[in-house]
Formats: C-alpha cells, sequence, structure tokens
C-alpha cells in the first residue's frame, strides 16, 4: 500500500509557526492499529486520515499515543488540503464525519471557517495536584467535556509556565487549558494547551480547545466575535464566532511537504 500524505501547518499564513498537522489519504479504509502506528511514526500533534464517502469525508484524528474525538487544526489542515489538491471542484463549503458528529469547512476570502460545537465549561473542583503541577497558588477552575480550563489574570505568568507535565499527565482528562486576558494588541484573550495524557506536552494551537474558550469569554466580553492568541512558542491567531451552540474558527494554513507513506 503506498498512501499519499501532507505535513501542513495550521492556524497560521506563514511556514513554521502555527499547528503542523499530517493528513493521509488512504484510498480505502484502513485499520485502526495502522492508523495509530502511522501517527506515532509521525509524531506530531495530530495525523488525520480522510476516506471520501460521496460528498462527504470520513475524517479521525490520532495525536502519537491515542484517537481523540475532536481537533481543529487538523481539521483546517484537512479541509487546506483538499482545495489544494482541487477535490472539491467549485465547492466552497465541505462536511466531515467524524466521532463529534457533523463538522463543516467554508472556503472564504479570509481563510478557511470550522464549524464546531460548543464545549462550555462549568466550576469544578482542581484535582489533587493540577494547580501545583502548573505552578500556580490559586485560579478559577472548570471541566469541559474534554478539558479543565483553568482561568488567570496575567498574561505574563501564562506565558512563563513550566508545568510538570509527568503530574498533568496522572489527571484524568484529555488536557488542560490555561486562560489569561491579553497583552497582545487586537487580541481579546491568550491561552495554551497541555496534554501530556494524550501524548501531547504543549499543543502549539488547539482548535478544540477554543470551543471552551469562546462561550465562556464571549460570556465575560460581552460580545459573540473574538480574536484569541494561541501562546506557545509557535504561536498561533484564532478569529472566533460564538454562534447559539456552534462555534466558527477562521485560520489559514501553509502546506510544508508531502509524499507518500510505503507501508
Amino acid at each position: 500500500m503506498s498512501t499519499p500524505f501532507y505535513q501542513v501547518d495550521a492556524f497560521t499564513d506563514r511556514a513554521f509557526s502555527g499547528n503542523p498537522a499530517a493528513i493521509c489519504l488512504p484510498e480505502s479504509p484502513v485499520e485502526t492499529g495502522w492508523m495509530q502506528a502511522v501517527a506515532t511514526e509521525m509524531n506530531l500533534s495530530e495525523t488525520a486520515f480522510l476516506i471520501q464517502k460521496d460528498e462527504a469525508y470520513d475524517l479521525r484524528w490520532f495525536t502519537p499515543s491515542t484517537e481523540v474525538d475532536l481537533c481543529g487544526h487538523a481539521t483546517l489542515a484537512a479541509a487546506h488540503v483538499l482545495d489544494e489538491l482541487g477535490r472539491l471542484g467549485d465547492r466552497r463549503r465541505i462536511a466531515f464525519a467524524t466521532r463529534s458528529g457533523r463538522l463543516y469547512a467554508t472556503f472564504t476570502e479570509d481563510g478557511i471557517e470550522l464549524d464546531f460545537p460548543a464545549t462550555p465549561v462549568v466550576p469544578a473542583p482542581p484535582p489533587d495536584d493540577l494547580l501545583a503541577a502548573l505552578g500556580l497558588e490559586r485560579a478559577e477552575v472548570f471541566r469541559s467535556r474534554f478539558d479543565y480550563l483553568v482561568a488567570i489574570e496575567d498574561a505574563v505568568q501564562l506565558r512563563t509556565l513550566r508545568p510538570d507535565f509527568a503530574t498533568l499527565a496522572q489527571i484524568p482528562t484529555r488536557g488542560v487549558i490555561v486562560t489569561a486576558p491579553s497583552d497582545v494588541p487586537g487580541k481579546d484573550f491568550l491561552s495554551r494547551f497541555f496534554a501530556p495524557a494524550a501524548g501531547i506536552d504543549e499543543d502549539p494551537v488547539t482548535g478544540s480547545a477554543h470551543c471552551a474558550l469562546a462561550p465562556w469569554w464571549a460570556e465575560r466580553l460581552g460580545r459573540s466575535g473574538m480574536q484569541a492568541y494561541q501562546a506557545s512558542p509557535r504561536g498561533g491567531h484564532i478569529h472566533l464566532q460564538l454562534d447559539g451552540d456552534r462555534v466558527r474558527l477562521l485560520g489559514r494554513a501553509v502546506t510544508i511537504l508531502s509524499g507518500r507513506i510505503h507501508v
């Protein structure tokens, strides 16, 4: 079997920033174990697998260690690859069948807009060692369907966090979002995302985390449209629009390399 793949930097308009994802295009269904082995070999935060079914595509996402239920940057990268390959024809909107239901990507003049389910948070007691693992003495803590959200007030503190990843990996959650008000002109808030339990110490730009951040910040800012920056070393920009129980995430992507998997 020879399977084409593409490595794409997502939520950025320049190479070597944003969040890299591998997009694989098998010609027919493949075994889950093979997909996980490929994702482990790629060793990126996400490797996505696309198989066309009529007008839609089946889409699955894998970290180096596990399959996940929702991923924004690899969905953005997948839509970008399909468009570059001319697979969409005149269509400007594409549907993906996923473990989180039907997701959509729409091509606009400003980039690719993803239509995702919101994952609102509720207040939650912090698990033992969560704040200590982040190097924090106090913070507001919330829980979404997937992750813990930790809110602090200092952007500098957010940027300088040095988590204890071994301890974080023991907390029963996909990942931990940390957020703070922005110190970047034109941005409404900052975040970082840590997911050592899923094989990713720090994810560079996490679209699915913003499905929780968007409703949380919309309530505090008093508006539905927001500009977000994920303050990882690579960094990434996301324009957000909260629309009821959906979140629209707008971003761009850049193809870095392509090749074939010969196993």
